[in-house]
């Protein structure tokens, strides 16, 4: 896809983050909390700021495919054009008055993610990216890590029973036993930081595509490299992302098989 159309989707997914902040904002620390089916939390702000974001994309982009968190797929997301749409990532988080939620949106042409944006309403910060167009964090450029040395780097993972549902409980032993400088900084806000360089690497399992679309848009672009481990048996994914030399030492962490 030319850069020009690129660059001109990331203003329309801007646009369409813009009308999420608008109603995940009013409602942060307002809003209480549901449970889905799956035991994964939800709030009206999700439902309302997908809502928000689904007109601004298909006022701008119709006829576009669009797979979102909490109201599914619109059209044939798994062929063709696609924009993937979470509307609070770290729902968790939000839901507690903790303000290191985000909000995720991805552009995918058959089936490669090519733009991403990752938005940190609350810190008012946003991460904006495209094949061949670099990353920007608030207009400027951002670049991951270059680190080598794992004992010397920052190192973050997400939520520890996510290694468990992965049959991954042994690389988080071993992360915790090995890594010095390992933290918790979960979900989005965790991507946007490796993305900047301040952490160097980060594993994160247990996802869905909505979750992953837009980190794997952008860590190409920021430098870095980002793989993604896949589960059969559990539907979901894994990614390991950042400096190139972290990665390929902490995807050797990782056992990738199945229960049983």
């Amino acid at each position: 896809m030319p850069k020009d159309r690129l660059a001109a989707l990331a203003r329309l997914a801007e646009a369409a983050v813009d009308a999420a902040r608008a109603e995940i904002l009013p409602r942060f620390r307002r809003v209480a909390t549901e449970t889905k089916a799956d035991g994964s939390p939800v709030t009206e702000a999700d439902r309302a700021a997908e809502q928000a974001m689904r007109r601004v994309l298909q006022a701008g982009d119709p006829g576009t495919a669009i797979l979102g968190e909490e109201f599914g797929a619109e059209g044939d997301a798994a062929h063709g054009p696609a924009w993937i749409v979470d509307p609070i990532d770290g729902t968790i988080a939000f839901s507690r008055g903790i303000p290191l939620f985000s909000t995720l949106l991805a552009r995918v042409e058959d089936g490669v993610p090519v733009l991403g944006v990752i938005d940190l309403p609350a810190l008012g910060e946003r991460t904006v990216g495209w094949t061949g167009g670099g990353v920007r964090r608030n207009g400027e450029p951002v670049r991951c890590s270059s680190a080598t040395d794992l004992s010397r780097s920052m190192i973050s993972h997400g939520d520890a029973f996510c290694f468990g549902r992965a049959n991954e409980k042994e690389a988080f032993v071993r992360m915790a036993r090995e890594l010095p400088f390992l933290r918790g900084y979960t979900d989005g806000f965790g991507h946007a930081q490796v993305l900047s360089g301040a952490v160097d690497a980060m594993v994160d399992l247990d996802l869905n595509p909505w979750d992953v679309a837009a980190t794997q848009a952008l860590i190409p672009e920021a430098g870095g490299r980002c793989e993604t481990i896949r589960y059969p048996h559990l539907g979901k994914v894994g990614l390991v992302f950042g400096a190139p030399a972290l990665v390929e030492q902490l995807v050797a962490f990782l056992e990738r098989k199945p229960p049983g």
